[in-house]
């Protein structure tokens, strides 16, 4: 069995952000339907700063049982085939020696782009006065521009008891809630992510 870390974009610099965010993603992936062992996944914080904890973390793997995962916002659209291409191209992110395509995964163009697929879930975490018709009407969630994303939520959760759409108190309790298959249905990314999980634990 396979030994996966996947380091992840977010979390900010809080220890209960950080943990929200390790429980969101573990709650995705759970739901996604993966049987095999779970990755371990390390909440980096800042984009940057998971880049350079997988590079690091790669570097150092001299073990071969042991599997090291990237999973950031893309933060524009993608037009490269790989992934690795476009961090090169809009970040200067080398790909490091060694490694893979499998290892490096994004979230297009952002991790709230996910949310908009599944809006009975958005529904019921804000509640009364949620304004669904506010959200992109593109179903194509990687096309939908990262702050059309952001607006889109703001409008239409700006009415609710929980307010105004908030990354740090909102985003992983949503995370915890969206429909794994609606995500991986509409986002070509998330399904290659999930897929790429099922492949390393055998599920």
């Amino acid at each position: 069995m396979v030994n996966t870390k996947l380091y992840v974009e977010g979390g900010g610099e809080s220890k209960a952000l950080r943990r929200a965010c390790r429980r969101g993603f573990r709650r995705f992936i759970e739901k996604s339907g993966l049987k095999g062992k779970m990755p371990e996944i390390l909440a980096s914080g800042s984009r940057r700063n998971a880049y350079e904890d997988f590079e690091t973390r790669h570097r150092h793997a001299a073990n071969k049982s042991v599997t090291v995962l990237l999973l950031v916002d893309a933060e524009a659209p993608v037009l490269k085939a790989e992934p690795w291409e476009h961090l090169k191209d809009r970040d200067g992110w080398d790909r490091p020696d060694g490694g893979t395509d499998d290892q490096c995964h994004l979230m297009v163009q952002v991790m709230e782009s996910w949310f908009l697929v599944d809006r009975t879930a958005l529904e019921e975490f804000y509640g009364q006065g949620f304004q669904e018709s506010a959200l992109p009407s593109n179903q194509q969630i990687e096309q939908v521009a990262k702050n059309d994303v952001f607006n889109g939520l703001n409008r239409a959760s700006r009415n609710t008891t929980k307010g105004r759409y908030d990354k740090g108190r909102h985003s992983f309790e949503i995370l915890e809630k969206i429909d794994p298959e609606k995500v991986t249905d509409a986002s070509p990314h998330a399904r290659r992510f999930v897929e790429t999980l099922f492949k390393l634990t055998g599920s």
